[in-house]
């Protein structure tokens, strides 16, 4: 049974191939447009899901849509009535959108791939059914508490709900307009980056400050309620009706204008991040109890945009009762694809048992055949080493080296993270690697930290961790002894934050942030055979199986997709190795490319 997921029309669209239950294949439309966050249908995706399984549009026993949209579109009704005339032309505009998604998407399916057949083809699943179900079928549970967490889908910003064998129960929601996805996005709005993108760079800021405003948002901007839930007091928003997050009012509170993206950064950013930070904590583990105190399991999977603050994730077991935890690595509005055809599979098959062994490497891969043509035909020096330890030590021995090494290799992860197939690799020992990495290569916030990859089986050498993190959706904390005791907080001026970024902090500065901590990925042969070889060979050089673990692109841009992308991000960076599968490329040899101006002047920073 051949079942095609779909999520679009809001951010990071995708599509996903489920073949009797198995996650077969998924992707980020971002990755072939290359257009961040990309919305629109996902007409490459589903192409790439199709080829890749040697299927036809006529071959799928269904295609499922990752959200109701005549629930949709009650909800923007309903805003748009209780909402006065003066925002008139804002709610016309959401309805009139609306409306066009919901005629377009099976029109437009047709267009492109033909006729679908019967009309029962295309179906539809609600939106937090999808994250729930994206959470719990691929999870290793044979049942679990499930708790999602995002902006809105139709109606819903949190669910709590069962998830076993033969389905999924959900208990208890919070509706719209009282979010925490859309309240940790106001934040970010106001503290200058940008909604549905930059909620990760709020949350790498937050250490760095206090939570002194953390009192005023539960005074002022927030309601708990006995039950563990909450709600938003909507006069400090604006969400509902403009384009806008907060209001005035919201504003005037935090005694300013929002800051302007781009500009310097305030000890208030950085203050209301941490404050932020904390309380979205707080909200997590309040539900978590509630939670608790519905299904009394010791197992929790999350889904939901909110679910990729991994900050609060590490922290979920020493702060509820939940012992067993497991995080969809595609936890925002990407991952509901796989979610919403996933629980259509179990709904016509509720008594099959789950395919539960999930990997994220469901993307596209390119062989050594193709590879090589195309750097013949572009005339790059290159090397081919055939054998994967020699390959493994020659990575690992340029590392020590100090050199920044880009790394492609089998298929494209699906979700926001680079895990070792799309990556960029470096030395963690390197004082200065954290700098170089931000401004010479990647162009980002200097501030931003880096996560580190660790061998499985010396993770609690290193961490205080005493799980596993393939994914890199945990936060744990340094081990005391590779610490350098100082409080790094801004106490003072804000002017000392790039001081505190560069200063030495552990005995692996560049991905220790500034509270000693670090989102890490574990790693084992099976899941990673090849990082898991170079960590190794790491290790034996120097001691240390721990290495730098960064997306392969730059600021602005999705991960690369394709081997020519791979190249091209190499050229314009001040990466020092390029692997292509078993193809390596040193920056000194490729002279042709290095002096042309064409190459160098391709990227321009938005």
């Amino acid at each position: 049974m051949n079942i095609l997921g779909i999520s679009c029309f809001y951010h990071d669209s995708s599509a996903s191939l489920i073949s009797d239950g198995k996650v077969v294949t998924a992707c980020q439309e971002e990755r072939f447009t290359r257009q961040k966050h990309d919305p629109s249908i996902p007409i490459n995706s589903i192409n790439f899901c199709l080829n890749y399984a040697d299927l036809e549009m006529r071959d799928l026993d269904a295609v499922v849509f990752y959200e109701n949209p005549a629930l949709k579109f009650h909800r923007v009704l309903a805003n748009a009535v209780l909402n006065d005339q003066k925002h008139n032309k804002f709610n016309i505009d959401t309805l009139l959108n609306t409306v066009r998604q919901k005629l377009s998407l099976s029109d437009d399916l047709r267009k492109c791939f033909g006729r679908l057949g019967k009309s029962d083809k295309l179906n539809f699943v609600n939106h937090h059914v999808s994250h729930a179900a994206s959470a719990f079928f691929p999870s290793p549970f044979e049942k679990s508490a499930i708790l999602c967490v995002d902006g809105v889908g139709e109606w819903n910003t949190t669910s709590l709900g069962l998830g076993a064998y033969g389905g999924l129960t959900i208990y208890d929601t919070i509706d719209y307009p009282h979010s925490l996805g859309l309240l940790y996005s106001a934040f970010t709005s106001f503290c200058g980056f940008k909604v549905n993108s930059g909620e990760y760079k709020l949350m790498g800021l937050a250490p760095y400050g206090c939570p002194i405003y953390s009192e005023i948002i539960e005074n002022e901007i927030l309601t708990f309620h006995k039950d563990g839930s909450f709600s938003l007091n909507l006069d400090y928003f604006s969400f509902m009706h403009s384009e806008n997050m907060v209001s005035q009012k919201f504003c005037s509170l935090f005694e300013g204008d929002p800051r302007t993206p781009e500009s310097r950064i305030t000890r208030r950013e950085i203050d209301l991040a941490s404050s932020i930070q904390a309380v979205t904590e707080k909200i997590i583990f309040k539900l978590l109890y509630r939670l608790y105190d519905l299904t009394k399991i010791e197992n929790l999977v999350l889904s939901g945009g909110v679910a990729l603050n991994c900050v609060c994730n590490g922290k979920i077991r020493s702060n509820s009762p939940f012992k067993n935890i497991w995080v969809q690595p595609a936890s925002g509005d990407a991952g509901t694809s796989i979610g919403a055809s996933l629980y259509y599979y179990h709904k016509i098959k509720p008594n099959r048992i789950p395919t539960k062994y999930y990997s994220s490497l469901l993307g596209p891969s390119y062989d050594n055949d193709l590879i090589e043509k195309y750097l013949i035909q572009e005339n790059c020096v290159f090397e081919e080493i055939p054998c994967e330890l020699k390959l493994s030590n020659l990575i690992a021995s340029n590392i020590c080296q100090g050199k920044v090494i880009g790394h492609f290799n089998g298929r494209m992860e699906f979700g926001p993270r680079a895990l070792g197939c799309r990556s960029i690799l470096g030395d963690p020992r390197n004082s200065r690697m954290q700098s170089k990495l931000n401004l010479k290569i990647k162009f980002r916030e200097s501030f931003r930290p880096f996560a580190p990859i660790v061998l499985e089986s010396h993770a609690q050498d290193y961490f205080n961790f005493d799980s596993v993190s393939p994914y890199m959706l945990m936060v744990a904390p340094l081990k005391e002894h590779l610490r350098i005791k100082e409080d790094l907080r801004i106490k003072e001026d804000t002017d000392d934050l790039l001081e505190k970024v560069n200063q030495l902090r552990s005995k692996l500065p560049a991905i220790t942030h500034v509270d000693y901590s670090a989102r890490l990925q574990t790693v084992n042969k099976h899941q990673y055979p090849r990082l898991f070889n170079i960590l190794n060979s790491f290790l034996e050089i120097t001691g240390c199986p721990v290495l730098i673990n960064t997306s392969f692109n730059v600021r602005n841009e999705p991960i690369v997709c394709t081997p020519e992308e791979a190249f091209i991000c190499f050229m314009r960076t001040d990466m020092d190795m390029l692997i292509l599968n078993n193809f390596v490329l040193h920056k000194e040899d490729q002279k042709e490319f290095v002096n042309n101006q064409y190459w160098m002047n391709q990227y321009i920073l938005d």
